[in-house]
């Protein structure tokens, strides 16, 4: 594909699908960012790879499809209600008789029926927002919870998450993965931002009886466990803790092994069905002695077999097998073409429409949206009305000595823009950042609104970004240093020059307050837990603003000078190694007030949400 060509489509249909109106009958519209593939399909081909078709006779957006013991349906997750919105569906496996199982504002997902086909089994955030294990009945509708109550729970602040169920073939057990009673753990070492995740394997009758954690092995994880067709085996995949973040990311590929392992119930020993240093997710028995598995990632991607059955290679996911061992059921996902700016999404909050945003959105005292466009891969400076009108590059991220490799990659670019309080001048961080920022620089920019004047205000000695500028005085921003000598915010008099010193810890990612009283930012603490925290920069008065042992970062305010940001709080909604091209998929958004009470979470999806701004509705033009 011609990636030129592939963009210059992508710009002008963006352009003109971001135009939208103000939010009927709402205060206006919450544009934020979620990082999900736009595209997900189900489809069904025999074990070879021949007969491929759509699953289903009305597809949308639908994953993790598994068909039923009786092989005469299919249940699958569907976000038909709205982006970000996952329900659990049932239909004929010829793809007819669409119905819904389980609706509810919260995620329902990873649904399986029973061998009888009376009982769904499920994973829900319902009751709590964490992902537990659920159980429905079909005829008489009613729910019952198996985990996160009573005695089956973890430590409280940890994490406390049931993952992929699945049935004995007697109906009687269900085994299924869980990160309780582990740490929250970041990648390399725990150094990261962005949580590993390790997992064990456990069971629980039906009814919620006979909780029992059946394999484990620490800082490893182990996920996506299956019965053998007797009943005798259960089957999973092994990884390490470490590798659960490489899982995620592709430029990982060869770097995350991981094995398809099998255990004997009645004896607990272990049996190695794999080695090598693929990837190796999902795995299922197709009969007694044949395991179906996915190779994610690398040349050997695709669904492969213990057996002497050739693989069939393709970018296929979450697989699973019916009980006759002749078909496959699995999703195929794409993030092309790009989520659009300003596609509607599901909302949570009835005073608010949500809407799709690029990275870094700050709206000014005019109305008029900053943002640096990162998802359609060059990280340059974008303005435009919150209807999408009026769309201008303000900064090309390019032509300025990054290499571009890194900029597609989203590890270099233009960050952070930041309007001036007179809304002539829009700052911003250019360089290389996350884990380039160790060996490579950034400096702090600005530029006019039309684009000229673009002037670098810091030398780049030490890496500095993520600008704002007090909105009282458009002389005066702060910004963020790092290097192993010297780290924290700092203030810059942008008409003599002179830099101050505000903080010197491992702060990042600075927001000045509305009302020019205060600066919103995460920390990094001794602990390696990122909050959440405000300063006065007038008075030095610290104030932290989130306390949860998981991670709480990229917070900004809003209008009305309450603060906003994504958090770990509730935890992974799934396994974290079967996702990709995320970074922290478990963030969820929360709002609070200025000094942090009224704490409330106003997105459940099971994507990674963030960089949240609230638009009023007298923001947007009149028609």
């Amino acid at each position: 594909m011609d990636r030129r060509k592939f963009l210059g489509v992508s710009l002008a249909s963006l352009a003109g699908s971001a135009a939208h109106a103000a939010a009927v009958g709402k205060k206006g519209v919450m544009f934020m960012n979620r990082i999900a593939p736009s595209i997900s399909q189900l489809f069904i081909a025999n074990l070879d790879g021949t007969g491929e078709r759509k699953l289903l006779s009305d597809s949308q957006y639908d994953y993790n499809g598994a068909p039923s013991i009786k092989g005469d349906a299919v249940i699958f997750t569907s976000e038909r209600r709205g982006d970000g919105q996952s329900d659990i569906y049932r239909a004929k496996i010829g793809g007819s008789g669409i119905e819904p199982l389980v609706v509810s504002d919260n995620v329902d997902d990873a649904g399986v029926l029973s061998p009888d086909g009376t009982k769904l089994a499920f994973v829900s955030t319902r009751n709590g927002y964490r992902a537990n294990i659920w159980v429905l009945d079909i005829t008489s509708g009613a729910l019952k919870q198996l985990t996160g109550i009573s005695d089956i729970h973890g430590e409280v602040g940890m994490p406390d998450g049931y993952f992929r169920p699945a049935w004995s073939p007697d109906g009687q057990w269900l085994v299924f993965s869980s990160d309780r009673n582990t740490r929250w753990y970041g990648h390399d070492g725990g150094a990261g931002w962005e949580h590993t995740q390790e997992l064990a394997i456990y069971r629980i009758r039906g009814d919620g009886t006979g909780f029992e954690k059946l394999a484990q092995r620490p800082e490893y994880c182990l996920g996506s466990p299956k019965f053998s067709p007797d009943g005798t085996r259960i089957v999973f995949h092994e990884l390490s803790r470490e590798a659960t973040w490489g899982a995620r990311r592709p430029n990982y590929v060869g770097k995350t092994p991981s094995q398809i392992v099998s255990m004997d119930l009645a004896s607990r020993e272990w049996t190695y069905h794999t080695s090598g240093n693929d990837l190796k997710l999902q795995p299922q028995f197709i009969n007694d002695t044949e395991i179906g598995y996915l190779v994610k990632y690398g040349p050997n991607e695709g669904l492969h077999y213990t057996s002497d059955r050739a693989p069939v290679l393709g970018k296929f996911r979450s697989p699973h097998w019916t009980a006759d061992g002749k078909s496959v059921i699995y999703e195929k996902t794409s993030f092309q073409p790009i989520r659009p700016l300003g596609k509607e999404l599901f909302s949570w909050d009835k005073d608010w429409d949500y809407r799709h945003m690029d990275v870094f959105p700050i709206i000014g005292r005019d109305g008029w949206l900053v943002y640096t466009e990162k998802q359609l891969g060059n990280s340059s400076i974008f303005i435009m009305r919150p209807d999408g009108s009026g769309k201008l590059k303000v900064f090309e991220s390019s032509g300025h000595g990054l290499d571009i490799a890194r900029v597609k990659m989203g590890l270099a670019g233009a960050f952070q823009p930041s309007w001036s309080g007179d809304g002539k001048w829009i700052v911003f961080g250019l360089g290389y950042w996350f884990a380039e920022r160790g060996h490579e620089t950034a400096a702090i920019w600005r530029v006019r609104r039309d684009g000229t004047g673009a002037e670098q205000l810091t030398d780049g000695t030490i890496h500095s970004g993520f600008p704002s500028v007090d909105p009282t005085n458009p002389n005066r921003i702060v910004f963020r240093v790092w290097s192993e000598k010297e780290k924290g915010l700092r203030l810059m008099d942008l008409t003599t020059k002179k830099i101050t010193v505000l903080t010197q810890e491992a702060d990042n990612l600075p927001g000045w307050s509305p009302n020019g009283k205060a600066i919103v930012f995460t920390r990094k603490r001794a602990d390696s837990n990122f909050d959440v925290y405000t300063i006065e920069p007038d008075t030095g008065k610290l104030r932290r603003i989130t306390t949860h042992e998981g991670s709480d970062g990229h917070a900004v305010w809003s209008y009305d000078n309450r603060i906003l940001w994504s958090g770990s709080e509730q935890g992974f909604r799934d396994e974290a190694a079967l996702y990709e091209m995320t970074f922290q998929q478990y963030g969820q958004i929360w709002v609070c007030d200025a000094d942090g009470g009224n704490k409330r979470i106003i997105t459940d999806s099971k994507w990674e949400d963030s960089m949240p701004i609230y638009v009023p509705n007298n923001y947007f033009p009149r028609k």
